[in-house]
């Protein structure tokens, strides 16, 4: 039996190391710059691009044919250039390949769209200054010079439109709301002859004219913007042959990666590993970062944990301290061990028909009348607050049973000692039962935390999105947007992985964004163990 146990203990660690070392390696890849490959194919070869025998890309895959006995391979190369090709992966047998080289010049560049580019570069088109490559030692360091400009050009006017003009077209909405709010209670008639009502829409409309001003400034300060990413261009060659002309403002980033050495790889992948912790997604979420779900997911399960916590410690106490045993108690304690095993689906539709149909659309009725008239829902639709509060419904009663096994550990003999010393019943739970019992509290909320912040089917009811930039805190009083929609890791994975229309490149953004979810659960886990330690040393004269 001792074999027995441990060996199953051994299979568990091991399918869980297996698991997360998995995750991670292919993950990884993501940031790590693979050498490009120029893949010269047999005359024959029914797997050229075009005309010719040449293509370019970075092997992916590297594996047997599987329908083939002799051994041979076959690669998946990334080729990119999807906007030439119409495609960015490609499989070709080793039978097919010719030869394969590392060319010194070729050049990959990360792109707002369209995926990545991989070519020979030409010339650098500057104005009237043309930088040939090929007669030009500094070229190299003059592109990056180019793009590190249109990076910093592309910050500010993405500033400029997030912040400046997001706040101004926020006023002119809530202008907007006011408005169609008076217009739909009131008739015409109405609105002539009641002179405060005339007045305000004339105010309304003045200061719409003043924001509407303000915005039109704003708007060509960043079309001007626009337009100079547009001014610089960069010429290249494909490996099929074919030349094209791409606006520098559209690149990302640009680099050689058959020149890096070991410092230069890992450079390379602090900065783009760095990147996507801290970027916004792009082309379909394949691309860019991840922060904005990265940032949904920690509001939401802190929000969520901030819910649950009184209401299943308050419900455990009740349950364990004051409550006697009866068909009522024993029928709660069964629907709260029955509650467990509820499909989350279930809790998501709860959510939408109790928290957004009545909690929402009460709200909106009782203190956003014009959003009601208006017909523009505020809190009666899907937002980062109902989503953390069906969360921590979902999660009491593992909060409760956790609290209840944890009161109950508390020796009789420490509360009988409060209470001949005079304490009261409440202040013998208050002073000495809830003290002696908050490591098990915390284990509760660690393993609450746990499982609200992986849950996907809920949130896809009640206001998780494939794409929100606005963050639920930010910058924009009233600083805290409880109402605004969010991302968030565990649907973005099954976003990428089974709604992307390039369900190759979404493959290695799907493990990255499965590591960095476990990290963020492991994270916060860990800090809610942290606490749980202190708290169990201050306490440790008790049961724990």
């Amino acid at each position: 039996m001792v074999w027995l146990t441990g060996m199953g203990l051994a299979l568990g660690t091991v399918m869980v190391v297996y698991l997360l070392w998995v995750i991670f390696a292919n993950g990884i890849t993501v940031f790590w710059p693979k050498p490009v490959q120029l893949v010269q194919l047999k005359a024959d070869s029914v797997f050229k691009i075009g005309q010719t025998n040449q293509i370019a890309g970075a092997i992916t895959i590297n594996r047997e044919i599987s329908d083939r006995d002799d051994g041979k391979r076959e690669f998946q190369f990334f080729v990119g250039n999807k906007d030439s090709y119409g495609f960015m992966y490609k499989f070709i047998p080793q039978d097919d390949v010719k030869e394969l080289s590392l060319p010194k010049n070729i050049m990959v560049a990360e792109r707002l769209e369209y995926g990545n580019a991989i070519f020979f570069p030409v010339q650098l088109n500057l104005g009237t200054n043309k930088v040939v490559a090929s007669g030009e030692p500094n070229f190299v360091a003059e592109i990056h010079r180019v793009v590190e400009e249109c990076n910093a050009r592309r910050e500010k006017y993405t500033e400029l439109e997030k912040k400046d003009i997001g706040r101004i077209n926020n006023a002119i909405r809530k202008i907007d709301i006011r408005q169609k709010a008076i217009s739909a209670s009131n008739t015409e008639v109405e609105i002539q002859a009641n002179a405060s009502l005339t007045q305000e829409l004339e105010r309304l409309t003045k200061e719409k004219a003043d924001w509407v001003v303000e915005y039109e400034g704003l708007a060509s300060q960043a079309e001007a913007l626009r337009l100079e990413q547009k001014k610089d261009t960069l010429t290249y060659r494909l490996a099929t042959g074919e030349i094209k002309t791409q606006a520098i403002g559209e690149i990302v980033d640009i680099y050689q990666p058959n020149q890096f050495g070991l410092w230069d790889k890992i450079g390379f992948f602090v900065g783009h590993f760095w990147g996507f912790l801290t970027e916004n997604p792009r082309e379909a979420n394949t691309e860019g970062g991840i922060f904005p779900a990265i940032f949904g997911t920690f509001v939401m399960t802190v929000l969520m944990s901030v819910a649950v916590m009184p209401f299943g410690v308050l419900a455990a106490i009740y349950l364990r301290e004051y409550a006697k045993d009866g068909v009522f108690v024993r029928g709660v304690r069964i629907a709260v061990n029955n509650l467990a095993g509820v499909p989350s689906i279930v809790f998501g539709a709860f959510g939408v028909g109790f928290f957004i149909y009545l909690a929402g659309g009460t709200i909106d009725r009782l203190f956003f009348p014009d959003y009601v008239a208006s017909k523009v829902p505020f809190f009666g639709t899907g937002g980062i607050l109902w989503a953390s509060l069906t969360l921590a419904l979902m999660t009491v009663p593992v909060v409760v049973v956790a609290t209840e096994e944890a009161l109950a550990s508390v020796p009789r003999a420490v509360r009988e000692g409060a209470l001949a010393c005079g304490a009261s019943k409440w202040q013998t739970i208050q002073r000495v039962v809830l003290p002696a019992s908050a490591p098990g509290l915390l284990t509760g909320l660690i393993l609450a935390m746990a499982r609200g912040a992986g849950e996907v089917a809920p949130l896809m009811l009640v206001g998780v999105v494939k794409l929100a930039p606005e963050l639920p805190i930010d910058t924009v009083p009233p600083f805290i947007h409880l109402d605004y929609k969010f991302m968030h890791l565990g649907f973005h994975i099954y976003d990428v992985g089974f709604q992307s229309p390039d369900s190759e490149a979404a493959k290695p953004m799907v493990f990255a964004t499965t590591f960095l979810l476990i990290l963020l659960v492991v994270v916060m886990n860990l800090a809610a163990i942290l606490i749980r330690n202190h708290v169990k040393k201050k306490y440790s004269s008790s049961a724990f």
